[in-house]
């Protein structure tokens, strides 16, 4: 069977730059994606949804700049100029470019850049997150926010949802994960709250001086979305030269 991948925007947010909505989020601070709690709507602009040809989303990403978007290697993002129709505006995928060193064993360079068919406007209707730069350091502790459609408990939400997640220092995430844990992770959670399958390749996302910035990618977890056991991340800070590089030759 060939499937059709599209790119769907959901939002409908006012930025002037990177990292700053319009609609500012609420964030209680310990609800969880697991059983949901609803984000504002259009607060997280840059969140978006791949889905399949029938309209069935399979993972998330985020929109970086008005030509590309950034998920997860793991979604197997194919080339395809069918569109769909979840909300609002919609793009198709041009090109995908996956890390060279991504290993589905391991799990490592978990991380895929989207080039767009055609380029969004930046406007009330979208905008960017910024990027976690190589040299940040996000500590232990440091509350971040993932966001997706990914599954609850009883079924997929319709609504996009948040969740509100402390950074894990690798030696913690390790005492759960072993030596799967490696350098181009980051693990967050733990604390009441988690993604799930659904949430790939979509963000965490860290606030700092007023702006919030992309340090994860939703990537691998406790296949029961155990809210006691930290999710992981593919660490941006690790492989922003990557997307760089990609994104300067192309």
């Amino acid at each position: 069977m060939a499937f059709l991948y599209v790119l769907c925007f959901t939002f409908l947010a006012t930025a002037y730059g990177c990292g700053v909505p319009a609609i500012k989020p609420v964030i209680t601070g310990y609800a969880r994606i697991v059983n949901g709690e609803e984000a504002v709507p259009h607060s997280w602009p840059w969140q978006l949804s791949l889905q399949d040809f029938t309209g069935f989303h399979f993972c998330g990403a985020s929109l970086i700049n008005e030509n590309w978007a950034v998920t997860a290697a793991h979604c197997n993002v194919q080339i395809q100029m069918r569109t769909c129709c979840r909300p609002h505006n919609v793009r198709t995928v041009f090109q995908v470019f996956t890390h060279p060193e991504w290993d589905p064993s391991t799990i490592n360079n978990d991380i895929a850049l989207i080039k767009l068919a055609s380029p969004v406007t930046l406007n009330r209707n979208s905008s960017p997150v910024c990027l976690a730069g190589s040299s940040d350091v996000y500590e232990p502790g440091t509350r971040c926010v993932t966001t997706g459609w990914g599954l609850t408990p009883l079924f997929t939400p319709n609504q996009l949802q948040q969740a509100a997640l402390p950074v894990v220092s690798k030696d913690q995430c390790m005492d759960h994960w072993g030596s799967m844990i490696s350098d181009v992770m980051i693990c967050a959670g733990a604390d009441g709250a988690s993604s799930c399958m659904g949430d790939s390749g979509g963000p965490l996302v860290c606030e700092r001086n007023g702006v919030w910035n992309l340090v994860g990618i939703v990537s691998w977890g406790n296949n029961r979305c155990a809210t006691n056991i930290p999710a992981v991340y593919s660490r941006v800070t690790a492989l922003r030269s990557w997307v760089d590089q990609v994104l300067a030759a192309n």
